[in-house]
Parts: C-alpha cells; structure tokens; sequence
C-alpha cells in the first residue's frame, strides 16, 4: 500500500472513530435531555422511533447503492432483533432509571462480559496483560457502583439487562457478519425494519406497562419531536 493510500486509509478511520464518538455521545445527551427535562419517559417508542428514521435512511442508502443485496435467513434475522431490541430498549430503561455516570459505567461492564462470551462461545484465550486490564476495568466498575449514591434497584436491573443483552448482540453482529458476508450497511438494511416494526408495536404497551403513563397523552411540543428523530447507528 502507498503512502498516500495508507494516509487516506488512516484519515478515513480517524473520521469514523470521530464521528462515532461524537454521535453516540450526541444521542444520550438527546435522549436524557428528553427524557429528564422534557418528561418522555417512553423508552421503547423512542427507540422504534429512532430505528424508524434509520429504516429510512436504509432507503436511501440502498438507493445510492451503498447497500447491496444479501441474504439474512429469518431465523438469524429474528434472534438478533431479540437481542438487540432488548438491549437498545435496555439501554434507554438504563438512562432514564439512572444517572448518565451510572450508564457509562455500566457500559464499561460490556468489555469484560464480552470476553467472557468468547471465551465460552468460541474458545478465545486472552493474554495475562489483557486479563489484568479487564480486572481493572471490573475493579472500577464496582468502585463507581458502590459510590454513586443515585443508583436504585429497578435502574440496576435494567442496566444488568442492558449489559448481557449488548454483549450478546454484538457477538451476534460478527457471527452473522462472518458467517453471511454481510457489510454493516447490509446488515443494518436487514434488521432496522424489523427492529422498528416491533419496537412500535409493543413499545407503547411496554412503557405503560414501565411508568403508568400513555404516548398518545404525552404533551408534545416542536422542541420534543426533533429530539426523538435522532438516527440510532447499529454497533456493526
């Protein structure tokens, strides 16, 4: 590879790692916003709301032709959506339940759980240097649990759910990526229909079951709906 295409490549990379980053971090933000100081405790809907307006985007890709057709049998198809409906659903419970501290550090929990997937799933073996970085990371993680004065016991369910659930899918995002060729866009262009499908569907049903309220009656204003439009970027 030349130069110019090793600097290329490393430019590319830089900007993608950036705008993950900047993304992700921009959707909690979002989303604690509108669930903190808007009242739209409704964290299923949001997130069929969310993969609606990544469907959508879905569209437009594969009109540009940045997702080609593949392959996803149904069963596969239906196990992922399992594990990544609950735990993006997980997720937002998690945020809304607990402090934004408390959530991050409940998302440092996912690295250990997921080498703990690959260890037993696919006989993956770490190296005594990773082993002690993982002990650190458990190490701070139950430091920051037992300090953080505003966690609860339903918010700590919902951030336990969160982390096996994300581990799961994840490890399920390279099974399938692996196993059927599939690109990120192409898997991503296979399971966002079927996440909003079935996120709208229950979602109204699960966040009543969850805080008593209905969406139909929640007071929505301009501000509420450009917030709940943010577009939830899969984890491939």
């Amino acid at each position: 590879m030349s130069s110019t295409k090793a600097d290329r490549k490393a430019a590319d990379d830089a900007a993608s790692w950036l705008f993950n980053v900047v993304t992700s971090v921009g959707i909690i933000l979002v989303n604690k916003a509108l669930m903190a100081t808007y009242g739209f405790s409704f964290a299923t809907t949001l997130t069929g709301l969310h993969f609606a307006t990544t469907t959508l985007l879905t569209v437009v890709l594969r009109w540009l032709g940045y997702i080609q057709p593949s392959h996803l049998p149904l069963p596969d198809l239906l196990k992922f959506v399992l594990f990544a409906n609950c735990s993006i659903v997980g997720m937002n419970v998690s945020l809304m339940w607990n402090s934004v501290g408390f959530y991050q550090i409940a998302k440092l929990s996912m690295i250990p759980v997921s080498c703990f997937l690959e260890v037993v799933l696919d006989n993956v073996r770490y190296s005594r240097d990773t082993k002690l970085s993982i002990l650190v990371v458990l190490l701070g993680v139950a430091v920051c649990t037992v300090t953080d004065v505003s966690v609860n016991a339903k918010g700590f369910i919902a951030a336990v759910i969160a982390v096996w659930s994300t581990s799961l899918q994840q490890y399920y995002v390279h099974f399938l990526q692996r196993r059927y060729s599939l690109g990120s866009f192409n898997l991503l262009g296979h399971t966002a229909p079927a996440q909003a499908a079935s996120l709208l569907l229950v979602g109204p049903f699960l966040d009543y079951w969850l805080t008593n309220n209905r969406v139909d009656s929640y007071a929505y204003s301009i501000t509420s709906i450009l917030f709940h439009t943010p577009v939830r970027a899969a984890s491939q």
